[in-house]
């Protein structure tokens, strides 16, 4: 179905970038609510050339535990910047209820839930480069390391 867009090496291989940037696709992607999240994943993977498995295995934050808190809380989000207070009522299990609900809620459940997504995905698209570099680093000092180890012992024959 994508053809050749699908044998870019940056879709499958592990660099900073491509790590960092299907992570941020999958974590945004994470807090849209949608169902079927994982299709849009991909293709924004695709279009930003990022690692795909990350992007749609970061959008697995959101499961059938954390779906409602996270969806609750993008409400509030979205109701807080939109300046709104919380509406009462009560539950009523019914599809009718659902969709009255829906139209009630849908304009600060979006607003929250870009919001949302956004952060997070700039957050761990932050978090990648800041551990890549934090382990390169020690990579490097380990190295330095062990090279004047070897020249204090050659030192000491």
């Amino acid at each position: 179905m994508f053809g050749r867009l699908l044998h870019d090496p940056n879709l499958w291989h592990l660099n900073r970038h491509s790590l960092a940037g299907g992570l941020g696709v999958g974590l945004f992607m994470a807090f849209m609510p949608m169902p079927f999240q994982m299709i849009p994943a991909a293709a924004l993977a695709i279009l930003f050339r990022v690692n795909m498995p990350i992007a749609l295995a970061g959008v697995w934050v959101s499961n059938p535990l954390t779906m409602a808190p996270m969806l609750y809380f993008q409400y509030r989000v979205g109701l807080l910047i939109m300046g709104k207070g919380t509406r009462g009522g009560s539950f009523e299990p019914t599809l009718e209820w659902y969709w009255t609900e829906l139209v009630n809620i849908w304009q600060p459940l979006l607003l929250g839930s870009v919001l949302c997504g956004l952060s997070a995905s700039l957050a761990g698209y932050g978090l990648i480069h800041l551990l890549w570099r934090l382990n390169i680093r020690r990579h490097l000092r380990r190295r330095k390391e062990k090279r004047a180890a070897r020249l204090a012992g050659r030192q000491s024959r």
